[in-house]
């Protein structure tokens, strides 16, 4: 049987992605400085390893899994949108147009410190929104806690047009890339 993991993540995509994986875990999140300046290919890697290592806090031991996911369009991040006219200028931003989602990975040790991070990019491109379209789609709430604005797996799967890359990293969790990192995690410590 698999070693349970601590998930420093409330979100319900990434439970449902371990779930899938068959991976045993407990969630446990503790606030983290989510401030950098790098830009969005390495920042959600350092963020990954930041939330990581607060989940693991005052544990004795632990294999602790932090995540972080970052939408770019044009080398700049587009986070989670503040309010409904943020998340309808961020879909208008896409409407049409190709983008990146960067998704960091960190397995992190909380007995020894031994730490891996990886860093998965997915290229997206939308179909031309229509006003319409954008309007129900953020009226309908979906998009409020999403980076960038939306929800793949939801429905704004319907305004992609090309996807380049690991489905489940627009998730925000790359179960392929994780699975490797678990695997070769496992290989190093025999």
């Amino acid at each position: 049987m698999r070693q349970t993991i601590v998930l420093a993540s409330s979100s319900p995509r990434r439970r449902a992605l371990l779930e899938q994986m068959g991976i045993p875990f407990i969630t446990r999140v503790q606030s983290a400085d989510e401030h950098t300046d790098e830009p969005p290919e390495r920042a959600v890697g350092v963020l990954a390893e930041r939330k990581a290592r607060a989940a693991a806090e005052g544990l004795a031991s632990a294999l602790v899994l932090g995540a972080d996911t970052l939408v770019a369009l044009d080398g700049r991040a587009l986070g989670k949108p503040l309010d409904a006219r943020e998340a309808r200028e961020m879909l208008g931003k896409l409407s049409g147009r190709a983008h990146d989602v960067y998704t960091g990975v960190c397995l992190f040790d909380a007995a020894t410190g031994r730490t891996a991070v990886h860093v998965e990019r997915t290229g997206v491109t939308f179909r031309a929104l229509t006003e319409a379209e954008i309007a129900a789609y953020v009226d309908g709430g979906e998009p409020m806690d999403k980076a960038g604005a939306y929800a793949i797996q939801g429905g704004a799967g319907a305004f992609v047009s090309a996807i380049e890359g690991s489905y489940s990293n627009v998730m925000g969790l790359p179960v392929e890339a994780l699975a490797q990192m678990m695997a070769d995690w496992e290989a190093k410590a025999q």
